[in-house]
């Protein structure tokens, strides 16, 4: 059985990698603005489980052709912000200075919305989605700090502008909750909606190999 990662995101992929899952990687390439405009007034967590199983249910034709047994894996994050926005990539070297100014000193809720499709000889058999937030404290950089981190672009591309594992490392004063889902896909999490579709996630781990 393949894990596919339905997913661009190289956090994603290197959380995934280094618990011991190599996927195969299908991008979606879904218009998120267009899944959006199609729910009725979704709250932020109902917005991003859709995003999540959209993005795993528009790579199933590729993969059921090539790989009839897998998991499908699609996620999806946005920030929830102090004062009740939710944001996704600031896509902008402004957008992200704006973000930083309001979120600077203060915390936010990162939620991420998780969806596993299950293919059995090349038809869904079972979905499973769920969504987890996990509350960020953001530091405070002086200007001169934020202007370096603004500059490195990393801030642009993921979502609420910030992340953990990069440079955005040195500006993040804590994480209250599972720290696997700020970067982008909830180990814990993911488990659990595998098992629910019927699948161990040991079954699916890269074996070492003997010296």
């Amino acid at each position: 059985m393949r894990f596919v990662l339905a997913s661009a995101s190289p956090a994603r992929l290197s959380v995934l990698r280094s618990a011991g899952i190599e996927p195969l990687v299908q991008v979606s390439g879904i218009d998120e603005d267009a899944v959006a405009a199609a729910l009725p007034e979704p709250s932020p967590e109902e917005l991003v489980t859709a995003l999540a199983r959209a993005k795993a249910e528009a790579v199933v034709a590729d993969i059921a052709a090539t790989e009839p047994d897998a998991v499908i894996v699609g996620c999806d994050s946005m920030l929830l912000m102090a004062h009740g926005e939710i944001v996704g990539k600031p896509g902008t070297r402004e957008a992200a200075a704006k973000r930083w100014a309001q979120n600077a000193g203060s915390t936010g809720e990162l939620l991420t919305g998780h969806a596993v499709v299950r293919l059995r000889n090349g038809e869904i058999s079972a979905c499973a989605q769920r969504h987890l937030g996990t509350t960020v404290r953001f530091g405070e950089p002086t200007e001169a700090e934020l202007d370096a981190y603004l500059a490195t672009g990393e801030p642009l591309h993921v979502a609420g502008g910030f992340t953990l594992e990069g440079f955005g490392g040195w500006f993040i004063e804590g994480v209250d909750g599972d720290p696997s889902s700020v970067l982008g896909i909830s180990l814990p999490l993911t488990r659990k909606l595998l098992a629910e579709v019927g699948v161990s996630v040991v079954t699916l781990w890269r074996r070492p190999t003997a010296e």
